[in-house]
């Protein structure tokens, strides 16, 4: 009896992923900073979304997927954002995993 199968995840439970909210601070509105984040997670292949936040001028979202892919778009691609924008923080915090079939969306701005 094989115990292969028995560690392997199944077709309905994702690989061990990591998920977090971001806010991304700085000028982040106005210079296509959602349109950026969504190309970006989708190349590396993160489900979640991305909105504006119009009460404090931040970017928000959420990115789910391979831990190596998430800590890249948080600590490498955040933090420079589109050529016009000026990232002055990335803060995190755990977020829950969405499953990767969903996709990244662009919501709209709360």
């Amino acid at each position: 009896m094989s115990t292969s199968a028995a560690s392997s995840p199944s077709p309905d439970q994702p690989p061990a992923n990591k998920a977090v909210r971001v806010v991304v601070k700085g000028r982040v509105q106005g210079v296509g900073f959602r349109d950026w984040t969504a190309e970006t997670a989708e190349s590396l292949g993160l489900a979640g979304w991305v909105r504006n936040n119009r009460r404090d001028g931040t970017v928000e979202a959420l990115l789910s997927g391979d831990p190596a892919k998430v800590d890249e778009m948080v600590t490498r691609r955040l933090p420079i954002g589109p050529p016009a924008a000026a990232v002055t923080a990335v803060v995190t915090s755990p977020a829950d995993h969405i499953h990767p079939s969903l996709g990244f969306e662009i919501k709209l701005t709360v």
